[in-house]
């Protein structure tokens, strides 16, 4: 039966975040703030462990969790990449503006942001409405979302067990959605910030949500995420 625990990170800030706009398979770099943010996480998770390192294949990611290493003083664990758990794909959405792109979602309910569409109906709920009003019907819907992450935990369990810690930088509604599936009754409307911490435990077939979008770096006043 396997126990390890799993830290996910939110990658650094990059430029679609600083200019506010959709970025699920979507990529763009990180700024230097974002850069930033990575090397302070990694001095902060100093003191961590780390038996296995991972990332999603977006190379935001990618570049986050290499900075992480490096800046932990841990550049030797293995590193592999897990397109399981990349942000959500959002269609025709992405590159859109957010602001725009939220108030077609959620026209109905009168809204313009994720954070109080997420007030009138489910994080599960976005995913599906956000496929029906595609033009091409391309965004992920809630069951292929789900269906690619299991298979990211599954991999996960296959490959860990004895207590191991293992650090995978994921992405803002992703890490999001996985806390609100395994605490439901969980507030997810404020989203984990660039750099954040979201630790899960593994026990066999259970996983516990232990810490949600901690902050493990001082915010900078002026930069946006």
């Amino acid at each position: 039966m396997s126990q390890f625990s799993i830290y996910f990170i939110r990658h650094g800030q990059t430029y679609f975040n600083l200019f506010n706009r959709m970025q699920g398979w979507s990529d763009s770099p990180l700024t230097d703030y974002g850069k930033q943010i990575a090397t302070q996480v990694g001095e902060a998770l100093q003191a961590v462990p780390f038996d296995a390192v991972y990332a999603s294949d977006s190379k935001r990611a990618v570049d986050t969790a290499r900075l992480i290493q490096e800046a932990a003083g841990q550049p030797n664990v293995p590193f592999n990449t897990l397109m399981n758990f990349r942000e959500v794909f959002y269609g025709y959405f992405e590159g859109g503006d957010s602001s725009r792109t939220w108030s077609l979602v959620g026209r109905q309910y009168g809204v313009n942001s994720l954070h109080t569409l997420l007030t009138k109906i489910n994080i599960e709920e976005t995913r599906d409405l956000m496929k029906t009003i595609d033009p091409w019907h391309e965004a992920e819907d809630n069951v292929a979302f789900w269906q690619r992450l299991d298979a990211g935990f599954d991999y996960l369990k296959a490959h860990h067990d004895h207590h191991e810690k293992v650090l995978v930088v994921s992405h803002g509604t992703t890490i999001r959605s996985i806390a609100a599936h395994f605490a439901p009754n969980l507030d997810i409307s404020r989203g984990p910030k660039n750099g954040s911490l979201t630790r899960l435990d593994v026990d066999g077939d259970q996983i516990k949500l232990v810490t949600y979008a901690k902050e493990l770096v001082p915010t900078v006043a002026n930069a946006h995420s």
